[in-house]
């Protein structure tokens, strides 16, 4: 394809200037208008060149359009009259792969063909027209040179524009794909890893006094983590295969995402952690959204980590309301409520934030009056299918 390419420029450059020639030899007596004219419609064969070689494409515009201002004439009288009926219109042309050159190519060769470009058609001009067509010339050869440059200039910008566009969209994308992983990685990660912590102290506090124990402490440790691998197993394995592009026929089937429907699960393992979780649902039950059900189950594994790792309370309730228009979910407990630190704002608080914000929702988190902690997270749910349209 590249040497197909090669071979039709060097063709229409051949064509070009056969076609200068035919203009400045066999048509001599035309008006310098049709000279003019045809050389602006020639210029249209060096298409190839003007892509693969613009500058040398440039100066094959300028040979040609000097050649038909200052060849077919035979005497000063016959260029005078030459220059009053459009002879320098062949200088279009040069415009036009000029313009070209400034939209696309680097700036200091911009400046360098802008610089020949004004020289040679000043001087020709100069040379060649005199009397009250000296100025008139002179000033529309600058103002079409100006207008190329200034066309290119705003093609080159808005193209840089559109770049900076896309690399800015696909920057953003990267960092809230980066961000929704890390999200992900850290409502998963964080709430087993603090069950598997307490319950590795309580197993090595009673190992000797109380055998039973610690091989319940062991055992919960271990469908933890089994868990907590299988979760991350899938999510590793979403993510290459959105980095392979790969089917779903050529992987074998994930393991369905959590929701609220394992939130009775997720309270018996914070139950091993030494946290009774009371589970309220109220409301038509129903099936929501998958991102809403998701979203809401890591915001509920949130809140319940940081009432292990911080609320020191033995007990928590969770209270899941389906509303007509919003899924409500709730988590509050009586113990000790905001550390000291701050560590119930860490970034559990933001990512629980992000995922309502995403979602369009609403989420309080603080300290409640009467003593412990409560997180908030309200969830609108769409309109369900075939209800009803209220008239306006």
């Amino acid at each position: 394809m590249t040497r197909t390419r090669a071979v039709a420029s060097a063709g229409g450059a051949c064509c070009y200037l056969l076609v200068v020639g035919l203009l400045v030899g066999a048509a001599p007596r035309a008006s310098g208008t049709v000279h003019g004219a045809g050389a602006l419609l020639a210029v249209s064969l060096l298409a190839g060149v003007v892509r693969r070689m613009p500058l040398v494409a440039l100066a094959m515009a300028l040979f040609g359009s000097t050649a038909v201002v200052v060849g077919p004439p035979s005497s000063v009288d016959e260029i005078l009259a030459a220059s009053y009926q459009g002879q320098f219109m062949s200088y279009l042309a040069v415009d036009l792969v000029l313009g070209f050159i400034v939209a696309t190519c680097a700036r200091r060769a911009s400046m360098v063909a802008v610089a020949v470009s004004v020289v040679v058609q000043l001087l020709v001009i100069g040379v060649f027209a005199h009397g009250d067509s000296l100025a008139v010339n002179e000033v529309i050869a600058f103002l079409a040179m100006a207008a190329a440059c200034m066309a290119g200039l705003l093609s080159r910008e808005r193209r840089e524009h559109a770049v900076a566009l896309r690399a800015q969209e696909v920057a953003e994308a990267v960092i809230a794909e980066r961000l929704c992983i890390a999200r992900e990685l850290h409502d998963m990660v964080a709430h087993s890893i603090g069950i598997i912590a307490i319950q590795a102290g309580v197993g090595s506090r009673v190992i000797q006094t109380q055998p039973a124990e610690a091989r319940e402490a062991l055992r919960a440790i271990e469908a933890t983590s089994r868990e907590t691998l299988s979760g991350l197993r899938r999510t590793l394995v979403s993510l290459r295969q959105a980095d392979r592009g790969a089917t779903t026929s050529e992987q074998p089937p994930l393991a369905p995402s959590p929701g609220l429907a394992d939130v009775e699960r997720l309270a018996a393992a914070t139950a091993g952690a030494g946290v009774r979780v009371d589970v309220c649902r109220s409301g038509t039950q129903r099936a929501v959204p998958a991102d809403i059900d998701l979203s809401a189950y890591r915001i509920v594994q949130e809140a319940l980590t940081n009432v292990v790792r911080h609320a020191g309370t033995g007990r928590c309730r969770v209270a899941i309301d389906y509303g007509d228009e919003e899924l409500t979910v709730e988590v509050v407990d009586d113990g000790r409520g905001a550390t000291g630190n701050g560590s119930a704002h860490g970034f559990g608080i933001i990512g629980m934030r992000e995922r309502v914000g995403l979602l369009g929702g609403r989420l309080t988190a603080g300290p409640r009056p009467e003593g412990g902690f409560r997180v908030v997270a309200r969830l609108p749910l769409p309109a369900p299918v075939g209800a009803p349209v209220e008239a306006r």
